[in-house]
């Protein structure tokens, strides 16, 4: 069994290889990719579409600063954070605006896993932990 996941993940690896021109996924790529699973059919082929989606889905979310923030945010501020963000990944990153009322106050800014929190709910959960 172990090998046939080892299988799977090492096709879904090779599509999502395909799936990268420069550097960056690339939508008719994509497309490409899933017209070619369609069309042949390989063992699993369920398995290796959740795989492959899992690859797709983590490095579209590399592309992407979603900024949580409980007041107003303005379109000058996310341009800086998106251009903050490009500099240290070394790569475009867009920012995208998502309100959360429950930070009190402050940012908390996520791009694929990494998470950098400048809130007063993120401050006091760490207070709190601390304790």
């Amino acid at each position: 069994m172990a090998s046939g996941k080892k299988q799977i993940q090492l096709l879904a690896r090779q599509f999502f290889k395909l799936s990268v021109v420069d550097g960056t996924l690339s939508a008719d790529r994509v497309a490409g990719v899933l017209e070619y699973i369609e069309l042949h059919r390989p063992a699993n082929a369920l398995a290796v579409l959740k795989a492959y989606r899992r690859l797709v889905a983590a490095e579209f979310a590399r592309g992407r600063a979603v900024v949580e923030h409980a007041g107003t945010i303005n379109d000058a501020m996310l341009a800086s954070i998106s251009a903050a963000m490009t500099r240290k990944y070394q790569r475009p990153v867009t920012a995208i605006s998502q309100p959360n009322a429950a930070l009190v106050a402050g940012l908390r800014v996520r791009v694929g896993d990494d998470t950098y929190e400048s809130s007063v709910a993120g401050q006091l959960a760490a207070l709190a932990a601390a304790v």
